[in-house]
């Protein structure tokens, strides 16, 4: 191993260091991915900001950046189940996990949105290293043809909707939000803080904003019950499976988001639950993309999430042994801090106004937007909102949102 340069363990004044600057990402991702409308992309990007002042090796920075990232993708589904829970009246509508939450189901939510991730670091591992070199040899060709791969993609989000309606609205949303997205994702505005970019407005204003406004006249989080999972063994593993193999997708191809790919994995997986298995899915997609992207930057030197943007800015090398051990011990924090931290989550959102919450954390959103964006991101946000609405009026899933980077893409590759 010394002659290909790897170096497999480190003295104990350098493991200690190392488990210090993992333990402050574990902490900063903490309260990033508990924060609403804090994406991991601007986290990243402040790290990357503050990086070059952090005394310390560059490679223990990255470190800290990596197990931010990992876990934060653990905990944003925690933020996402609890708030914006609307009316049951509007449970048809509602996203997969908050039909759980009305349905009293939201501690065994959030256990299958931890079993997802935890599951989709085991799996992705293993999984990275032939799917990085299948990917070595097949993204050229990906590359060349983007547009019709990408092209493939929308075309089955839309036949595997429900109805000629919802179907509609797919359409309606997929080309309102591509139409955003190809008008001001190459703005750059000016803005208080030199860590954001547009997809903070866009994403708060498509995927976020909508949720909560749907969820004014709610009564919020309802009593929940015990918190035992209500699916086999094997199908929340064959599930997180599927999602981690998805998450590749994600990994290796721009533009396609974890709501996305868990569609796609569903398909493969006809058994699951809808709505369990989406959580598990979703979780999966979302915590074994931080995986591929790090094998697809040692690769093929393209970042492809912000994390890996961060990596490059900070200078940080491309330590994979020590990464894949943060990622390892990320993800054991993550699992153990969604359990930890879930139901005291949902029980607190539980006993808040929800329209007062709903407003606040609308707010927060704008706020967000213009901290990163200045004036135009609220702007935009604002739009991106009226965008988002579309999709819950046609019955439609909000993935054909996913447009916004889509569209763009299809146009210019």
């Amino acid at each position: 191993m010394e002659a290909l340069g790897v170096r497999l363990a480190f003295g104990p004044v350098a493991s200690a260091t190392a488990l210090a600057f993992v333990l402050g990402g574990i902490a900063l991702g903490t309260l990033s991915g508990l924060t609403p409308g804090l994406h991991v992309n601007n986290l990243a990007l402040l790290l990357a900001s503050v990086a070059p002042a952090v005394p310390g090796p560059p490679r223990f920075v990255g470190a800290a950046m990596l197990a931010a990232g990992v876990v934060h993708s653990f905990l944003d589904a925690v933020p996402a189940l609890a708030l914006g829970v609307p009316d049951a009246a509007m449970a048809a509508t509602a996203l997969p996990g908050h039909r759980l939450v009305i349905a009293g189901r939201g501690r065994e939510a959030v256990r299958l949105s931890a079993l997802g991730s935890g599951l989709a670091v085991a799996f992705a591992v293993p999984l990275a290293v032939p799917v990085t070199r299948g990917m070595t040899v097949a993204y050229p060709v990906v590359r060349a043809h983007l547009p019709v791969v990408l092209g493939v993609v929308v075309a089955v989000l839309l036949l595997t909707e429900r109805s000629l309606r919802a179907v509609s609205g797919g359409v309606a949303a997929f080309a309102g939000s591509a139409t955003l997205g190809y008008a001001t994702l190459d703005l750059a505005p000016a803005a208080p803080l030199d860590a954001g970019g547009m997809l903070t407005p866009l994403f708060a204003g498509l995927f976020g904003a909508p949720v909560l406004l749907e969820a004014l006249s709610g009564s919020g989080v309802p009593e929940q019950d015990d918190a035992t999972v209500a699916v086999s063994r094997r199908s929340v593993t064959v599930t997180a499976l599927a999602g981690s193999v998805a998450g590749a997708v994600v990994g290796y191809l721009p533009g396609v988001s974890a709501a996305v790919a868990a569609v796609l994995a569903l398909a493969l997986v006809p058994d699951s639950t809808e709505a369990r298995g989406f959580v598990v899915a979703t979780s999966g997609v979302n915590t074994a993309n931080t995986i591929f992207a790090l094998f697809a930057l040692a690769a093929l030197g393209t970042p492809r999430t912000g994390v890996m943007v961060a990596l490059r800015e900070a200078n940080a090398p491309v330590d994979l042994p020590l990464l894949l051990a943060t990622a390892g011990v990320a993800g054991i924090a993550g699992f153990l801090l969604v359990l930890g931290v879930g139901d005291r989550y949902l029980r607190a959102v539980g006993t808040l106004d929800q329209f007062r919450l709903s407003t606040s954390v609308l707010v927060l959103l704008a706020g967000v937007s213009w901290l990163f964006v200045g004036w135009v991101g609220v702007a935009v946000f604002a739009v991106a909102t009226l965008v988002g609405l579309v999709p819950a009026q046609f019955g439609a899933r909000r993935d054909h949102l996913m447009g916004v980077l889509l569209g763009p893409l299809m146009v210019g590759a």
